[in-house]
């Protein structure tokens, strides 16, 4: 179970919410631009430290006595791939793994070099792939650890359509036979939808409402969540 409290002062808004989610539970974070979204994922990746609140994961505590960032059981996947462009494809996938997989480690490196088409890019430098590419190889780093709570930040942001569903499909098989804890952001409802069936909308660093997508389209608590929803 996730437990989070996070009070953060920022200049132009303080985020203080509370989140709990059940093992295996996936959560969407809807709002506009600012609204402190991505905040409370940096916050419990400990990325950066709330001023003040408690977050655990089950027996963990993550705040305060803040836990280092290799002993977190989290993944976290943000806007940009952020890999290593002088290391193949291969090795910044393993990274996560101390570099040197096990042969159980190196069986399951494989599923994911072929569920996400990887082989052909596999031993190539990373700096010298293309951008969608570099998206599925950080799915794939993120993913090599098995973690069980998992936070993405946009990381569909930029990517074509096809690609988005793709990796949108393969997120979810993996999430069904992982039973991983997941918190997503992003800025289109149609994606997070499809992600999570429950939903917290923020506002100015608050939860102004949550729910199922159902409930939320039917009865928005703000105008402003009403134009967010808006068909485009």
């Amino acid at each position: 179970m996730l437990d989070a409290h996070i009070f953060k002062r920022r200049r132009e808004l303080t985020v203080d919410v509370h989140l709990q989610m059940e093992q295996g539970a996936s959560l969407g974070l809807f709002g506009a631009s600012g609204s402190g979204k991505s905040t409370i994922l940096s916050c419990i990746a400990g990325i950066e430290r709330p001023d003040a609140g408690l977050i655990r994961f089950g027996d963990l505590q993550l705040f305060p006595l803040p836990l280092p960032l290799h002993r977190r059981p989290i993944g976290y996947l943000t806007q940009e791939p952020n890999l290593f462009p002088h290391l193949t494809v291969a090795q910044n996938i393993a990274f996560g793994l101390g570099g040197r997989p096990t042969a159980h480690e190196n069986g399951w490196l494989a599923d994911l070099r072929r569920s996400l088409g990887l082989a052909d890019v596999w031993n190539a430098p990373a700096g010298r792939i293309s951008g969608g590419q570099a998206r599925r190889v950080a799915l794939a780093r993120m993913l090599a650890r098995r973690p069980p709570l998992v936070l993405l930040d946009e990381p569909f942001s930029g990517l074509d359509r096809q690609l988005v569903r793709e990796l949108i499909d393969g997120l979810l098989i993996w999430k069904n036979s992982m039973a991983f804890t997941m918190i997503v952001v992003d800025h289109q409802a149609h994606v997070l939808e499809r992600l999570s069936p429950c939903v917290a909308v923020l506002e100015r660093g608050r939860i102004i409402q949550e729910g199922d997508w159902e409930q939320v389209r039917a009865a928005p608590a703000t105008d402003l969540l009403r134009k967010l929803l808006a068909p485009l």
